[in-house]
């Protein structure tokens, strides 16, 4: 009897998505495939957000593999640098190594009816063939800068924070921050003690709870390392209280009452001046848009030449910002911490499917996908951190966690029928679409414009219940929701 012939996967993307089904492909037994890289390194966010005061608002047992537990965290909310070390030791835990193809971008995916294969080429114009697709490029990779009037004019440095510029030295400078985001929430209080003036312009001010941060003691790791269990335990404590807490935003929003009235006591008590604390309180329900965690953000405004500014940039002129007020605001920097192109999946590469039917087009009136994953007339092509897979709380990696599980588990489907394909069936897509919107009508979600929502006001980004509820669905593929399409024979 011959042996089944493994199915060729091209991961596209090497952060927690795509590392997530590389290492279950390998646990699985699977080591046909191929993870396509376009930065040097691998690590995906982690790798290009290098701003000061970079770390995760998720703690961090929580916010790591359950396969590759940690026991050595130096601290309860992990930073930068120690999670893109821990994404490279997973990638050599399982050698993962010689599966990447670094510095290669794919440019564009194209499905081939007739041999059931995509066919994918690279920046360099190279074509490289592959039986399953796994776009993992993730929500928050490709950076959002606003177009402002007379952004061209600056004279000065100007960059995203996902695109720190670390040659630029800040100490002794005028600076302008434009958003108020997750990132500026945690920059801003790092670079407020090293600027002579530090300005933060701000739309809508974020709702900001206490991030309850320590460093692991030693004895700490002795545990986690040597008591069975105990890592466990503490991530199981950490699953416990997110999934609570997401339930405030979405089936029992008085839960949500409890985190807005902690918000609203930590603004106030770490705000010296009455004024600072109105204009940083938050014109929205808590859970509308992303809540903040840091205990170091406000009392940065505590600082002298530290502020707010409310007033709507009018435009960027050669030496600072304008206000709509006429505000002349002096600035020798400026850094946009303005978040993410969220609502725009796969907008770095041209997807064709049956039929040369375009992925952007489908989701021209707002990306959906069947367990947010699998998108009719893209069969074998299975999208991490896709749309409606986001969480408004708890941990994205327990989410990428399940998806991995469920694209090999299909994998192994295909494996035994060579050169077939699964196309999501148009029903079964629409039906969970419309039950996700239909729940996310009823979420805290809608109640103000965010990047959770996009252009036309659809929800494109978040998932609607629990992680629990996430990793039940997916835990076994229901192939009825599928067709499947035989192997072509000429």
């Amino acid at each position: 009897m011959s042996p089944i012939r493994q199915p060729h996967v091209a991961i596209i993307g090497s952060g927690f998505a795509g590392i997530a089904v590389a290492a279950q492909l390998k646990r699985a037994g699977h080591t046909s495939f191929t993870i396509f890289e376009r930065a040097p390194g691998v690590g995906g966010v982690w790798r290009d957000n290098t701003y000061p005061g970079a770390a995760c608002d998720v703690p961090s047992h929580l916010y790591s593999y359950s396969f590759v537990p940690e026991p050595t965290w130096r601290r309860r909310f992990a930073e930068q640098p120690e999670i893109l070390q821990y994404l490279r030791r997973c990638v050599e835990q399982h050698r993962l190594t010689r599966h990447l193809r670094l510095n290669t971008a794919i440019e564009a995916a194209d499905y081939d009816e007739r041999s059931r294969r995509w066919r994918l080429r690279t920046g360099s114009g190279e074509v490289v063939e592959a039986d399953v697709l796994v776009p993992a490029v993730g929500q928050l990779s490709e950076p959002l800068i606003p177009e402002l009037p007379g952004m061209g004019d600056f004279a000065g440095p100007m960059f995203h924070s996902a695109r720190w510029d670390h040659q630029v030295d800040l100490r002794d400078k005028r600076v302008a921050v434009i958003g108020t985001g997750a990132s500026a929430v945690q920059f801003v209080p790092a670079i407020a003690g090293r600027v002579r003036e530090l300005t933060v312009f701000q739309r809508s001010a974020p709702h900001v709870v206490p991030r309850p941060d320590r460093a692991y003691r030693p004895w700490h790791r002795f545990v986690f390392r040597n008591v069975p269990g105990a890592q466990s335990l503490a991530r199981f404590g950490l699953w416990s209280f997110f999934e609570a807490a997401g339930r405030g935003l979405t089936t029992a929003q008085p839960i949500g009452k409890v985190f807005s009235l902690v918000a609203g006591w930590h603004r106030s008590t770490q705000l010296r001046a009455e004024q600072v604390s109105d204009d940083l309180a938050p014109d929205h329900p808590i859970g509308c848009k992303r809540v903040l965690f840091s205990s170091e953000y406000y009392p940065a405004f505590n600082r002298p030449g530290v502020r707010a500014e409310t007033s709507r940039i009018e435009r960027v002129t050669p030496q600072g910002l304008r206000t709509a007020d006429g505000t002349e605001h002096p600035a020798d920097v400026v850094i946009f911490g303005t978040g993410f192109d969220a609502s725009n999946f796969l907008s770095s590469m041209a997807v064709r499917g049956v039929g040369g039917t375009r992925l952007d087009e489908v989701w021209e009136q707002g990306a959906r996908a069947y367990l947010g994953m699998a998108v009719p007339r893209f069969p074998n092509m299975f999208v991490m951190y896709g749309p409606n897979t986001n969480l408004g709380s708890g941990s994205v990696v327990h989410m990428l966690e399940s998806q991995a599980k469920y694209v090999v588990r299909l994998v192994r489907r295909l494996a035994r029928r060579p050169g077939a394909a699964l196309e999501v069936r148009p029903e079964a897509a629409e039906r969970f679409d419309r039950e996700i919107q239909q729940r996310l009508r009823d979420s805290v979600f809608t109640s103000c414009q965010s990047w959770y929502r996009d252009e036309s006001g659809r929800i494109s980004t978040n998932w609607p219940g629990s992680m629990t509820e996430y990793r039940r669905r997916t835990r076994c593929p229901d192939l009825s929701d599928y067709q499947v399409l035989a192997p072509s024979t000429t």
